[in-house]
């Protein structure tokens, strides 16, 4: 960046006469310093709050003797299940490994030591598994446009399964994290791809088989708004085809440009 009288910076090699900036840019706004404070101060006021809304619908969702299958290490779904038990719900958790991090096994540590009783099994006994289960509840990276939902890598599993046998699936997520992007590039959307090292060991790549196998280990799973029943935020309960009316209360139009 290149310094100009003013103290504005701008590009090497341009000055402000050579950019064009929207017309609202050259507007004083003595309100503005104000309009940022008031913004910042309401969304710190949510995010204080949110564990507390969203915690105060458990028992709306989760009944008793009910079986509840959750995936992988969640904050948000820890707090939730620990509120319904707070509340004298009795319930049994199972909770998926979630290899190749595992972390299922410290979410299933914190449940047992809240009294609930936790059982971990392994991912690939998802689906033999899920006609006992009544409802599955799954954590949330970003929650798309078209209602889709980003999760931990392994979740798509579990909901593929629950599909199959017409278990409802149920996200619990905050409202920060709706997005205004569409997964137009499948997989790619809001992911990335890390060393497949957690997943087999370098020493084996020398093999003459292995090494003409391509090794994908994405940090999350994109799943179908087809596969989601309910979105459970700190506002209530939602379908994901209700996303994108959320998204236009969230979002003035203009920052919509940035995802463009």
């Amino acid at each position: 960046l290149s310094s100009t009288k003013g103290g504005d910076s701008f590009p090497a090699g341009c000055d402000a006469g050579s950019i064009n900036f929207p017309p609202h840019y050259y507007q004083r706004r003595d309100d503005l310093r104000q309009s940022v404070m008031e913004a910042i101060q309401e969304m710190m006021s949510e995010l204080e709050d949110l564990h507390k809304n969203i915690n105060e619908q458990a028992t709306q969702h989760i009944h008793a003797g009910e079986i509840i299958l959750t995936y992988a290490l969640s904050k948000t779904v820890g707090l939730f299940l620990k509120a319904a038990a707070a509340k004298k719900r009795k319930f049994q958790v199972i909770v998926c490994e979630g290899a190749p991090h595992f972390g299922g096994h410290a979410m299933a540590k914190e449940l047992a030591e809240a009294g609930i009783d936790t059982t971990v099994i392994h991912d690939a006994a998802t689906f033999a598994i899920m006609a006992r289960v009544n409802k599955v509840l799954l954590p949330a990276h970003a929650v798309l446009a078209n209602g889709g939902l980003i999760a931990p890598s392994g979740s798509n599993m579990v909901a593929l399964a629950a599909k199959q046998n017409s278990v409802p699936v149920v996200t619990v997520a905050g409202m920060f994290k709706l997005c205004p992007m569409y997964p137009h590039e499948g997989q790619d959307t809001l992911n990335d791809l890390i060393s497949p090292s957690a997943v087999v060991d370098y020493g084996l790549i020398g093999d003459p088989v292995l090494s003409e196998v391509e090794f994908v280990n994405p940090v999350h799973d994109y799943i179908k708004p087809e596969l989601i029943d309910l979105y459970v935020t700190n506002i209530g309960g939602f379908q994901p085809s209700y996303i994108y009316r959320l998204l236009a209360e969230y979002y003035h139009g203009d920052d919509w440009e940035a995802f463009e």
